[in-house]
């Protein structure tokens, strides 16, 4: 993998790593909606490549593929991003989802099913299901979903102390554990089929072999279980949000 010279074979380092590129197109794709191209997810994975072969210096083993591995997902993300590629309205309609379910637990003290749901939402659960089916891939958290529709962001919204790195509020040890203690509160069906997903990773059509159910139905499932997911993991952020600002305000 390196030159007479000593330094780095290119050419044969992307052609060594193309597979990765595609491996992670390909389970990517199976939380997007039907008009996304995976090829495109692999030209733009391809410029994470190239950028992590330029960033690392420690050598190409395990600990590279790692490392290419989130400079690969996150040029295919960028690239989604940049396209607009979910509808505003389909991401709005989401939001609602998710305003509704905190809405619901909060009332309930429980999970609500999707009948519930739908009946909130004043929609036929075929239609609700529906809705879960084309919205694939707004599991895919950007900081733009943090915003309001005046496109004002969430954290100039609620945040008192600018300074700081909003990525913090992401990566924070308690969130982490409010993610874990989610997913724990999830339907067993939707904790069975995250598990398939993100611990097995198998394949929509090979875990709907697992439940015993079409692959359309487990992307409605994991529409709904991330949709659970979302709406808690925005409530804690903006339980953070308050907690500084009065913290803030108070000192």
């Amino acid at each position: 993998m390196y030159t007479p010279a000593g330094q780095p074979n290119r050419d044969e380092l992307v052609q060594r790593f193309t597979p990765l590129v595609k491996r992670v197109a390909f389970h990517l794709m199976g939380r997007l909606p039907a008009n996304v191209l995976v090829d495109d997810l692999v030209q733009n994975g391809m410029l994470g490549l190239l950028d992590a072969l330029d960033r690392f210096e420690e050598g190409f083993g395990a600990q590279f593929e790692t490392y290419a591995t989130q400079r690969i997902r996150g040029a295919m993300l960028d690239g989604l991003r940049a396209n607009d590629w979910l509808p505003r309205t389909l991401r709005r309609e989401m939001r609602r989802v998710e305003d509704v379910l905190n809405r619901l637990e909060h009332e309930h003290g429980r999970v609500p099913s999707e009948q519930e749901l739908a009946d909130a939402m004043a929609m036929p659960l075929a239609d609700y299901q529906r809705l879960l089916q084309d919205a694939r891939g707004h599991q895919i958290l950007y900081y733009e979903d943090f915003g309001g529709d005046d496109g004002e962001d969430f954290f100039e919204r609620h945040l008192v102390d600018r300074s700081g790195d909003p990525s913090a509020l992401l990566e924070d040890k308690n969130l982490r554990e409010n993610l874990a203690r989610a997913i724990g509160r999830l339907p067993e069906r939707e904790q069975l089929m995250m598990a398939l997903y993100y611990e097995q990773d198998l394949n929509l059509r090979e875990i709907g072999e697992v439940m015993g159910v079409s692959e359309s139905r487990v992307c409605q499932i994991h529409s709904q279980a991330v949709a659970r997911l979302r709406a808690q993991l925005l409530g804690d952020v903006q339980s953070v949000a308050k907690k500084r600002n009065k913290e803030k305000t108070l000192g």
